[in-house]
C-alpha cells in the first residue's frame, strides 16, 4: 500500500468536478455541512490501538479484516488521516450525485432492487396476501423515500400473545445484499404459509416485521451514508452519554440532531415490543454481538449479562452457513463465524447496543459476504448459504420464558418488568397484552415481575429446556388505592386506616380475603418494590 496527497488532491478535484456537473444538470444539492466526496480507504493497523486512533481522529470504520481497517473519511479530514502515518490506499469515492444505479424496470428475486422496484415489489406481496402480512411505512427518508416495513403474521391487525421480532438492512447503503436476502426470505414465509408446516408455525406463532432497506437514500446514491453525510450505524444514542435508562423507565427517546431514518426507526422500535431482532451488512463474514462499546478498547471482550445468549444466538445463525462457519481464528476473537463487537473493533452509537439497552431487544449485526457489493449472478447463491441461518435465528425468539402478567382483579394487561434473580438485564411486558418473552439457555431460573402500582412477584425454579419457551403467566396486585398511578405511602396509610376502621377511610381488601393486616403487608410490599 502507498499515500500519497497529491494523488488524493487530484483525485478529489475529478471528483468534485464530476459533482459539479451533475448537481447543474438539477440533482438536488447536500447542504453546506454534508461531508461530500468521501474517500473509502484501506489502512494498515498493528495492532487494536491503532483503530481505536483511526477512530478517535474522526474517521468512520466501516470493516477491519486482519491488520486492514476500511474507514470512510470526508475529503477534507485526509491530511489528517495521513499524518496518522499508517499505510493506506484510497480505494474508492462515494458522492450522492456520482453514482450508478440499478436499470429501472421490475426485478425479480435475484437481481439488485432499487428503491422503486423494491417497493413495487412489497406493494405486490402485500396485496397477493392480504391474510398474513401488512406493509406500511416507518416513516420518510430526508429525500421522502418510505421506510418499508412488512409485517408477516397469522393476524397482522391483532396485538396477541407472541413474541416480536424485526430483520433490517442495509443501513449502510452501499451494502444491498441484505436487502435482497430479506426479499427473499418475504417470499419464503409467504408462499410456505399453509403448504409448509415449520413456515406455517412460524408465522402463525410469531409477529415478523421486515425492513429491507433503512437508508433508501444512500441505495440510490451507492454511498454508506444518508443524504446529509451521516454513518446511520454511528448515529444511534450513546449509553452514558446521551441515556442511562431504559424505555421502561422513561429516558426519552433522545431524537435530537439524528438522522431522520435513525428517528423513525427508534420511534418504530419503542412502539412495538421486539424480543429478537438482527441487522445486515457486508463486508466480512461474521456474527458481531453486542457490546459494541462498552467504555474499554478495541480488541477486548465487552460481554452483556447476556453474553452466552448471545453466542448461543449468533452461533445458531453461523451453523448453517458453511463459509461463516469456517470463519474460526480464535487468536484474533473469532470462534465459528461469531465475535463480540468491541473484540473486533470498537463503535459508539451502534443500533445494536442502543436496542440491548434502551429497547431491551436483543439484537446482533450479521456480515454476509467480504464483498461489499458481490456480483449480481451470486445473489442465489448468497440466498442459499442464509436461507436457513435467517430461519433458525427468527426461531430462537421461542427460546426460554413467557408468559402474561395482569392484573389479579379484572384480568388487564400489565406493563411490567421482568427480571432474571443473577442477571442485570431486565425485559418488559408488552402494555397491549401483558406478554413478555424472555430469551434463557436451558437451565432453572428464578423471576421478579415489578410494576408501579403493583406487589411484586417472584416465581422460583423455573426450568428452561431446550424447547419451545416455558409458560409463567403471573397476577399481580394491585396496591394503588387512590388511583394515582403508583404505590405510595399514601396509600399505606389509607389501607392502614381502614384496618384500624378509623371513620371516612376506604376500605381496600388488597388480596380479596377480607381487610386485614395483610394488606398493610402488602402495601408496603408495594410501596416500596419489596419482593
Amino acid at each position: 500500500m502507498g499515500s500519497s496527497v497529491a494523488r488524493y488532491a487530484i483525485v478529489s478535484l475529478l471528483v468534485a468536478a464530476r459533482c459539479a456537473a451533475a448537481l447543474d444538470s438539477g440533482v438536488d444539492a447536500e447542504p453546506a455541512l454534508a461531508p461530500w466526496p468521501v474517500a473509502v480507504v484501506a489502512v494498515r493497523v498493528p495492532d487494536a490501538a491503532a483503530i481505536d486512533a483511526l477512530a478517535e481522529s474522526g474517521c468512520v470504520i466501516g470493516n477491519v479484516r486482519g491488520d486492514t481497517a476500511t474507514v470512510y473519511v470526508p475529503v477534507r479530514d485526509l491530511e489528517r488521516l495521513t499524518a496518522l502515518g499508517y499505510p493506506m490506499e484510497i480505494i474508492e469515492w462515494q458522492h450522492p450525485s456520482v453514482t450508478t444505479r440499478p436499470a429501472a424496470g421490475a426485478k425479480a428475486l435475484g437481481q439488485y432492487h432499487s428503491y422503486a422496484t423494491m417497493t413495487a415489489l412489497l406493494e405486490t406481496y402485500a396485496a397477493a396476501y392480504p391474510e398474513i402480512c401488512r406493509l406500511f411505512s416507518a416513516g420518510a427518508s430526508y429525500q421522502g423515500r418510505e421506510l418499508w416495513v412488512l409485517r408477516i403474521t397469522a393476524n397482522p391487525d391483532v396485538e396477541e400473545d407472541e413474541p416480536e421480532f424485526k430483520y433490517i438492512s442495509t443501513m449502510h447503503g452501499d451494502e444491498p445484499l441484505g436487502t435482497e436476502l430479506c426479499l427473499y426470505l418475504i417470499d419464503r414465509l409467504l408462499a410456505g404459509y399453509g403448504a409448509d408446516t415449520r413456515i406455517t408455525d412460524l408465522v402463525d406463532t410469531t409477529a415478523i416485521s421486515i425492513m429491507p432497506l433503512m437508508n433508501p437514500d444512500g441505495l440510490e446514491a451507492s454511498t454508506r451514508y444518508d443524504f446529509l453525510g451521516n454513518d446511520m450505524n454511528r448515529s444511534f444514542p450513546i449509553y452514558g452519554m446521551d441515556f442511562t435508562g431504559t424505555l421502561y423507565d422513561g429516558a426519552p427517546l433522545d431524537f435530537g440532531g439524528r438522522p431522520v431514518e435513525v428517528g423513525h426507526v427508534m420511534q418504530w422500535t419503542a412502539d412495538n415490543s421486539f424480543v429478537l431482532s438482527a441487522n445486515f451488512h457486508t463486508g466480512a463474514l461474521v456474527v458481531n454481538y453486542p457490546y459494541d462499546d462498552d467504555g474499554i478498547p478495541s480488541g477486548t471482550d465487552a460481554p452483556t449479562a447476556d453474553d452466552l445468549l448471545f453466542e448461543e444466538i449468533a452461533w445458531r445463525y453461523t451453523y448453517h452457513n458453511p463459509p461463516m462457519w469456517s470463519n474460526d481464528d480464535p487468536a484474533n476473537g473469532y470462534f465459528n463465524g461469531i465475535i463480540n463487537g468491541n473484540m473486533w473493533y470498537r463503535i459508539q452509537g451502534g443500533m445494536q447496543d442502543w436496542n440491548y439497552r434502551y429497547a431491551s431487544c436483543n439484537e446482533v449485526t450479521i456480515e454476509v459476504s467480504r464483498n461489499k457489493k458481490p456480483a449480481e449472478s451470486s445473489i442465489p447463491d448468497f440466498w442459499a448459504e442464509n436461507e436457513e441461518s435467517m430461519l433458525a435465528y427468527l426461531e430462537s425468539a421461542h427460546m426460554g420464558v413467557r408468559g402474561l402478567v395482569t392484573d389479579s382483579s379484572d384480568g388487564a394487561p400489565v406493563w411490567a418488568q421482568v427480571e432474571v434473580v443473577g442477571n442485570s438485564h431486565p425485559v418488559f411486558t408488552d402494555p397491549d397484552v401483558g406478554d413478555y418473552h424472555r430469551m434463557l439457555l436451558p437451565g432453572a431460573y428464578t423471576l421478579r415481575y415489578y410494576a408501579p402500582a403493583y406487589v411484586p412477584e417472584t416465581v422460583e425454579d423455573i426450568v428452561v429446556a431446550d424447547g419451545p419457551a416455558t409458560r409463567a403467566d403471573v397476577s399481580l396486585i394491585n396496591a394503588d388505592v387512590d388511583d394515582d398511578g403508583a404505590a405510595t405511602a399514601v396509600d399505606v396509610q389509607l389501607v392502614v386506616r381502614a384496618v384500624l376502621g378509623l371513620p371516612s377511610a376506604d376500605a381496600p381488601d388488597l388480596d380479596g380475603n377480607g381487610v386485614s393486616s395483610t394488606d398493610i403487608v402488602l402495601a408496603i410490599r408495594a410501596a416500596l418494590q419489596i419482593p
